[in-house]
């Protein structure tokens, strides 16, 4: 009788930073589907679509190889006024990846995990912003967000500002 062997051949595993960095990348198409900001030069832009909400791009830094953005809705936090959820980006554009660096104000890695995270934390921590502006990318190309939605605008053309904040507190109260 022959013998049957239990043993599976090894198969390569991809790496949590594999992992990290291919969702960069995969972001980065999914971005640049949507809103092509290479081609443009303002400073801020509005996507508009019917039902759904404004969606914000401010270019924060445009540098030779990368750009950071802002990506936001015109929803204020309750608590800070400011725009939530926010996520900044940092698009690495001759490497084609981009990068969620963080999704709050002023909650940076740092902020969250502390000066000396052990490296596992780390990159979990990316990979879950990352993921979120993933699905963030394509909720926002289900709602029809694309190259063509987008407007010129000013920084200030969002309608909420840290002096809305009353008009803020009083929705909440009423909710």
């Amino acid at each position: 009788m022959p013998v049957v062997s239990h043993r599976h051949p090894l198969l390569p595993r991809t790496s949590r930073f594999s992992y990290l960095m291919a969702l960069y990348a995969e972001n980065f198409v999914r971005f640049e589907r949507l809103f092509q900001l290479q081609q443009h030069t303002a400073r801020h832009w509005r996507s508009s679509v019917d039902d759904a909400l404004d969606v914000h791009l401010q270019i924060v830094e445009r540098h030779r190889y990368t750009t950071e953005v802002r990506l936001t809705y015109d929803l204020p936090d309750p608590v800070t006024g400011e725009p939530d959820p926010s996520a900044f980006l940092r698009i690495y554009h001759d490497a084609r990846q981009i990068e969620a660096t963080h999704c709050y104000v002023g909650r940076r890695w740092q902020d969250v995990l502390g000066l000396n995270p052990e490296i596992g934390t780390l990159v979990g921590h990316r990979l879950r912003m990352n993921t979120f502006l993933g699905k963030w990318l394509d909720f926002l190309a289900e709602q029809g967000h694309s190259p063509f939605t987008l407007t010129a605008g000013r920084a200030d053309a969002c309608r909420w500002q840290q002096g809305d904040r009353v008009l803020v507190d009083a929705l909440v109260e009423n909710l």
